[in-house]
């Protein structure tokens, strides 16, 4: 029989479970790494992510070699400088060409010094894309060391700063314009706690009260030291209810500089509550208005003197009607003696006729009202007092002028012609001023109209309803006339086409027709003479 060959050596059971377990163990670790892999990938793409909401890239220089190589460029680094990926790192000499040449110095001095002194660096410079468009970027750097102490790495960021940039300039911008808006107003802001401890000035604030801004903000009691001993506890009673009441609080008040210097100034504090209603601080502003005061003392003064001047213009036109006044007085005085006169006689009568007497005592009685009323009139015209403000019917108002000139315009052979809207609106204003206006026009007119031999002589008042809620009278004579330099002149201080005139009277008349919100004005006519028109407002409007 053959030999029949001996059968191998099955494998043990220690043998079989080694195996198994190492197929399971790097079955395993193959999970594992996969598993690492996708986190790694899922962490990346966070870090793309967030370096994109950022604006921040991310990089790396390898210094170990003779030339220093870059190692790393986050994707957001190639969109921040406008380098395409699929171009792979770019090179020092590109990243060079982009940085603005005036900051270049800068980023290399940053470089070097992190490099040589072993430091962290950081720096803020500008980029331009080759479209042009230029980015700030903020960077920073950090060295890392092997065990020798040798740079071996530089690591850093870089953040796309250019909407903070943007932000801060026009915020800056729109601080200058405030500050300049500040100082052209002359109105400072402050912040203070309730116990006007100073939290924030302006620096118009601190121009306003004489302190100087590198010194920092005046301590709680300095500004307090400032305001003007008769108005100190005006300005804490206003503190207090702003404070205490919680409610706007404002006042005028005075303040003196260190140098004697006395300024008025207007305060305004409003308070600021929490969302439980307790004060937090109060805010407000404080306006220079010495200037503005003084201006309004200027300005009374000069109302006054206007008004001395008409009141001078008044009497010295009086003064031009004395005769016409005699004349208008004089009729209803005459008329009194002469039914005086016939009331004795109807008296003394043996049978007195006591019918005949009532009425020449009833003719005596209206004379004698008649002449009252024209002294009445002068005296008005002459007083200094100022009458207030009425409803005035303006035909009426001219008709009493009329009747004071009514003489002198005969004896200058002038025909007046009064041509009064029937339905005339009324018109607010004082009676005196405008009767002055209307004498003014009317005593101009006759003077212009006295040289004239060849035509008659005509002086025409009309009124009427213009639109805009306006009245409009107009005077019209058919004098010399004026040329159109003299028409843009004649309403101005002092300046008279008369040999003997003061050059106030048509003055005087703009300024009080311009106080009552209407307008005076000159125009000349087609044929000779000029024509006055002046205008005031509706009553009620």
């Amino acid at each position: 029989m053959g030999c029949v060959p001996p059968c191998s050596d099955p494998p043990s059971s220690e043998n079989s479970r080694a195996n198994k377990t190492t197929k399971q163990q790097l079955k395993l670790l193959l999970e594992i790494t996969a598993e690492l892999k996708d986190r790694l990938e899922q962490e990346k793409l966070y870090l793309a992510e967030a370096q994109a909401l950022s604006h921040t890239g991310s990089w790396a220089w390898d210094l170990t070699g003779d030339n220093p190589k870059l190692v790393h460029w986050s994707e957001e680094m190639f969109r921040i400088w406008g380098f395409d990926p699929q171009d792979g790192l770019p090179t020092t000499a590109e990243i060079s060409r982009r940085i603005v040449p005036q900051d270049l110095d800068n980023v290399k001095e940053g470089l070097e010094k992190s490099i040589h002194q072993k430091v962290d660096t950081c720096d803020d410079f500008r980029i331009m894309l080759a479209d042009g468009t230029v980015k700030y970027l903020h960077t920073n750097r950090h060295p890392v060391l092997n065990a020798a102490g040798e740079v071996v790495k530089l690591f850093g960021t870089s953040i796309d700063i250019t909407e903070r940039k943007r932000n801060e300039d026009a915020l800056r911008r729109s601080e200058a314009y405030l500050a300049e808006t500040q100082k052209l107003t002359h109105t400072g802001t402050f912040v203070g706690d309730r116990t006007t401890a100073p939290l924030y000035w302006s620096e118009e604030l601190f121009r306003i009260f004489g302190f100087d801004p590198k010194d920092g903000l005046p301590a709680r009691d300095q500004p307090l030291e400032r305001i003007h001993p008769e108005d100190l506890d005006r300005f804490k009673q206003a503190w207090a209810r702003a404070v205490q009441e919680k409610v706007d609080s404002d006042l005028e008040y005075r303040i003196v500089l260190p140098d004697g210097t006395v300024k008025n100034v207007y305060g305004l504090g409003h308070p600021v509550l929490n969302a439980n209603g307790e004060l937090i601080e109060v805010v407000g502003t404080t306006v220079d208005i010495t200037e503005r005061k003084r201006a309004e003392k200027e300005r009374e003064r000069l109302r006054q003197l206007e008004a001395d001047l008409a009141h001078i213009n008044r009497v010295s036109v009086m003064g031009e009607l004395a005769a016409s006044i005699a004349h208008e007085v004089n009729q209803p005085l005459s008329g009194v003696v002469s039914n005086g006169s016939a009331c004795l006689r109807w008296l003394t009568r043996d049978s007195p006729d006591i019918e005949e007497a009532r009425e020449a005592a009833s003719r005596i009685v209206r004379d004698g009202k008649r002449a009252a009323e024209v002294i009445a009139r002068i005296r008005a015209l002459t007083t200094r007092t100022a009458t207030p403000r009425e409803k005035l019917d303006l035909n009426e108002t001219i008709r009493e002028v009329l009747a004071l000139i009514g003489d002198k315009a005969k004896r200058k052979s002038v025909i007046i012609q009064a041509r009064f809207a029937d339905d005339l609106s009324p018109v607010s204003g004082d009676r005196v001023q405008l009767q002055q206006v209307v004498l003014n026009l009317v005593m101009n007119a006759i003077e212009a109209m006295s040289s004239v031999v060849e035509r008659a002589r005509e002086l025409v008042i009309t009124t009427r309803d213009v639109d805009a809620g306006q009245v409009q009278a107009t005077v019209e004579d058919s004098g010399i006339g004026l040329d159109q330099d003299t028409i843009g002149r004649i309403f101005e201080h002092f300046y008279t086409t008369k040999s003997g005139g003061m050059g106030m009277g048509l003055s005087i008349s703009r300024s009080i027709v311009q106080a009552h919100g209407g307008r005076l004005w000159a125009a000349a006519k087609d044929g000779p003479g000029t024509i006055f028109n002046f205008t005031l407002p509706r009553w009620g409007e």
